[in-house]
């Protein structure tokens, strides 16, 4: 025997797919799924919204090979980008946006060098997890592109979603 001890495991996160207790109640229970949460990158100056999965885990096709610091100049000339996690949920009538929240992020790749608040991001995934509605500090030319790439990506969830998504984005005035 030797006397060598084994590391700790650590607990990270737990993607669970369908009821995440489904009878068990062991490990797991309370976890919470991302199988409902897509990345959504907002390219402002090629005027287009893609998703990107990648971007769960910060590994994206924008960010790959790109070092971020919290530090602007470090990207300056980069390219400015909003990182938007949209959260879909089930109501009666079906699927809608639940959950949308954007965070900023700029990528200079000449410089392989850019800009975002990592702990920013993380929060902004938990609180579309919890159904939050956070866009309307977006510049507008992004809301559109946000606007447009949600309601032609599916028109009944588009409009299943709560008032506040469509007026944050400029897409709907506010009722009085």
């Amino acid at each position: 025997m030797t006397n060598e001890q084994k590391p700790k495991q650590k607990l990270g996160f737990t993607i669970i797919k369908d009821d995440p207790t489904d009878g068990h109640k062991g490990f797991g229970i309370g976890s919470l799924s991302l199988e409902n949460v897509s990345p959504v990158i907002v390219d402002i100056e090629e005027g287009e919204a893609r998703i990107e999965i990648g971007a769960m885990h910060a590994r994206s096709d924008t960010e790959r090979g790109v070092k971020f610091t919290t530090n602007r100049e470090d990207s300056e000339g980069g390219k400015p980008y909003w990182l938007v996690w949209v959260t879909i949920d089930f109501k009666e009538e079906g699927p809608y946006y639940a959950g949308v929240t954007a965070c900023e992020m700029v990528v200079n790749k000449a410089k392989r060098r850019g800009y975002k608040i990592l702990a920013d991001h993380v929060n902004r995934m938990d609180k579309s997890m919890k159904r939050h509605i956070m866009v309307d500090f977006m510049d507008d030319t992004s809301k559109k592109i946000l606007a447009d790439f949600l309601s032609s990506h599916n028109q009944e969830m588009w409009e299943r979603s709560e008032p506040k998504l469509r007026v944050d984005l400029g897409a709907e005035s506010p009722e009085l």
